[in-house]
C-alpha cells in the first residue's frame, strides 16, 4: 500500500471522529457525550486501521485503546489527536525510516549467516537467503518512494513478484537501468538455487552475489 492510501485512510478515519463529536451534548456543567454507536464506530475502524499498521503492542494502539474507551466527547477528540499524530509520522517518513533502520540490522545479520554458509560449503543455500534479503530490500525501497508493492487480483492483494519491484522502481529512477540488469541476473541466480538448479551456478557466483548485494543495498539504502 502506497503512502498516500495510509494517509488517506487516517484523513477519513479523523473526519469520521469531526462526526462524531457533531452529536456531542451537555449533561451537566462537567460532562460532554458524543453518540454511542457513532463512538463505537469510530473507535472499532480506527483501532483495526492501527493495529494493521503497526501492531498490537505499539504504544499508538494502546494510548487509542486507552483514551477512547467511553462516549465522552473527549475521548473521541484524544482519538482523533492521535490519529493526528500517526498521520504526521507518516507523511514524514518516518514510520518508514524507522522500519528501514530495524529491516537493516535484520539484513545485516542474514547477510553475516550467508557468508558463513558460502565459507562452510552450503553456496546453495546462501544464494537462497541472499536472494531473500534483495527482495525484501526492494520492497522496503518501493514503500520508500511511495511505489506500490500489492496488486488486486479477483478482490485479493497479492505481493508484488520481484522482477516486478525491480521494473518500478528503476522506471522511478530510484537506481538506474544498469542496476535494474543486474539485479535480474542477482535473482535469477536465486531462482535456480531456490530451484535446485545447483549446476547453473558457482561458489564464485555467490560470492559475487553477496558483495553486490551489500554493495547495493549500501549505495541504495532504505
Amino acid at each position: 500500500m502506497k503512502t498516500s492510501d495510509l494517509v488517506r485512510r487516517i484523513d477519513e478515519l479523523i473526519a469520521h471522529g469531526n462526526e462524531v463529536l457533531k452529536t456531542r451534548k451537555s449533561t451537566d456543567q462537567y460532562s460532554e457525550w458524543v453518540n454511542s454507536d457513532g463512538m463505537a464506530g469510530f473507535r472499532a475502524a480506527s483501532l483495526s486501521f492501527i493495529k494493521k499498521l503497526y501492531d498490537l503492542k505499539h504504544p499508538y494502539f494502546g494510548e487509542f485503546d486507552n483514551n477512547t474507551n467511553s462516549s465522552l466527547a473527549n475521548a473521541a477528540e484524544k482519538g482523533i489527536a492521535i490519529l493526528k499524530a500517526i498521520r504526521s509520522e507518516i507523511s514524514g517518513g518516518w514510520m518508514f525510516t524507522f522500519k528501514g533502520l530495524v529491516a537493516a540490522e535484520l539484513f545485516a545479520d542474514f547477510l553475516d549467516m550467508a557468508n558463513h554458509l558460502l565459507e562452510t560449503g552450503y553456496k546453495d543455500s546462501a544464494a537462497v537467503m541472499i536472494g531473500g534479503v534483495l527482495e525484501e530490500h526492494l520492497r522496503q525501497l518501493c514503500l520508500k518512494h511511495d511505489l506500490a508493492v500489492d496488486d488486486v487480483k479477483e478482490d485479493r492483494v497479492v505481493a508484488k513478484k520481484s522482477d516486478r519491484l525491480n521494473a518500478d522502481l528503476a522506471k522511478a529512477e530510484v537506481y538506474s537501468k544498469l542496476d535494474q540488469k543486474q539485479i535480474t541476473a542477482w535473482l535469477d541466480l536465486r531462482n535456480n538455487a531456490a530451484h535446485g538448479k545447483y549446476g547453473e551456478y558457482t561458489d564464485q557466483q555467490v560470492k559475487q552475489l553477496l558483495s553486490g548485494v551489500i554493495e547495493f543495498m549500501t549505495r541504495v539504502a532504505v
